[in-house]
């Protein structure tokens, strides 16, 4: 390099990019509650799809509760380490809003609920594609760009025909809900195995060798 050459800066996009990665590498077990509480609604659902109203919304209260909880935490460790994280304590908080809301009206009409749902589906899906163009490819980027697209496609499926049946809603949202957690559960394992290549700690459950 001759004198007078500048040196050559970061780029800035690059290193957003690395922050929000190794946020989402080190909370990775967020990322596998997430999955596993909506492989669980999705059994529930399933196994009882005739339930009333009144059950499913209880239902989905809770898991949302769950789902805007862990999105929370992930967002305030994040933010202890002085790293990006306004996209994770959106998407947290408006899950405990759906949450909530849904809590305190269980005895809204199905129309309601199908609005409510499909409304939260898109924009929860929104978000989850904002996020993964944050994340590098190699951490998993286009499982959580799946995650997004299937939250939008559920949305969009319900405003196509709100007036459904509950069974029919009830198959729809635990085909959704397993589909979705699988798909966090697949970036949580993937995420584990970048975490522990960036500390050089072998995953959990790993035997060191003698």
């Amino acid at each position: 390099m001759t004198a007078g050459t500048p040196l050559p800066t970061s780029d800035p996009g690059l290193d957003r990019l690395g922050a929000m990665s190794a946020v989402l590498a080190r909370n990775w077990w967020l990322i596998a509650l997430r999955g596993a509480a909506s492989i669980l609604f999705g059994i529930i659902a399933l196994v009882s799809p005739f339930a009333t109203l009144l059950t499913l919304v209880i239902f989905f209260s809770a898991y949302m509760l769950v789902d805007g909880i862990a999105g929370i935490v992930a967002a305030v460790r994040a933010a202890q380490r002085h790293e990006r994280w306004g996209l994770l304590l959106a998407e947290g908080l408006l899950d405990i809003a759906v949450g909530v809301l849904a809590f305190i009206w269980p005895g809204s009409t199905l129309l309601a609920f199908v609005y409510l749902a499909a409304a939260w589906a898109l924009v929860t899906g929104g978000l989850m594609i904002a996020a993964a163009f944050r994340l590098h490819l190699d951490h998993g980027r286009w499982w959580l760009v799946l995650g997004g697209v299937c939250s939008v496609l559920f949305g969009i499926a319900l405003l196509i025909n709100p007036v459904v049946s509950l069974a029919v809603l009830t198959a729809w949202l635990a085909a959704y809900a397993i589909v979705f957690g699988i798909l966090m559960l697949v970036l949580a394992f993937r995420l584990r195995s970048r975490n522990a290549a960036a500390t050089g700690a072998p995953p959990a459950g790993t035997v060191r060798p003698a």
